[in-house]
């Protein structure tokens, strides 16, 4: 009789602060770049995280997420690889756009986006859209056997990674919006098990330091 596994443990770290997320516009596939706040962000970040001497670290390839993770590497002395299905949610025709302009052209409809996980901006993605492309990663990420102990950790964003909590979990489609924003560089633990329930969530919205701006 084989011996069980061991529990495998999953982080998913959100980038730091970009200009966009400060001045509340939609980035999307946009690739912004930190600030200097969000590279202090993604710095003290790596720090708390490199302790946990992450086994993997794999990044969507939009900047904002690439530049968080190369901090991670560099600290925890782990190579990064990208895979663009970690992105955000493709926002369609909002992206570029201030929180205010859409309130004003469509009163209502960022509240219907974010209660309602099926919802598509035009021309873009649902979180269930995100999930389907993001999830498989993972499922490639659990047939590396080397990956015992020490976590692997996804850079991505907050859209997504609430969107492959979510999926990961099995949560009701209609329970997804249950999981709240992340801050920048607040991450996600899950515990993957070899027994019912699979995956467990261990922890939402860590962060490294105290900050005020989970959108």
């Amino acid at each position: 009789m084989s011996a069980p596994l061991p529990v495998r443990r999953l982080v998913l770290l959100r980038h730091g602060q970009t200009e966009y997320n400060a001045a509340g516009r939609m980035q999307g596939h946009l690739d912004t770049d930190l600030t200097d706040l969000g590279r202090r962000q993604a710095d003290l970040a790596a720090r708390e995280l490199a302790t946990l001497r992450p086994h993997r670290i794999v990044t969507s390839d939009l900047r904002r997420a690439h530049d968080t993770a190369r901090a991670l590497g560099t600290h925890a002395e782990v190579p990064v690889e990208t895979d663009p299905r970690l992105r955000e949610t493709h926002l369609g025709d909002w992206q570029g756009l201030s929180h205010t302009d859409i309130d004003a052209s469509s009163p209502g409809i960022r509240e219907t986006w974010r209660s309602d996980s099926e919802f598509r901006p035009p021309g873009g993605e649902s979180r269930l859209d995100v999930a389907a492309r993001a999830r498989p990663l993972v499922e490639e990420l659990l047939s590396d056997a080397a990956w015992t102990a020490d976590p692997v950790v996804l850079v991505a964003h907050g859209g997504t990674i609430a969107a492959l909590t979510a999926s990961l979990l099995a949560l009701p489609v209609e329970s997804w919006p249950v999981l709240g924003g992340l801050g920048n560089a607040s991450w996600v633990q899950l515990s993957r098990y070899e027994s019912e329930p699979p995956w467990r969530l261990d922890i939402w919205n860590a962060t490294a330091a105290v900050a005020g701006d989970v959108l």
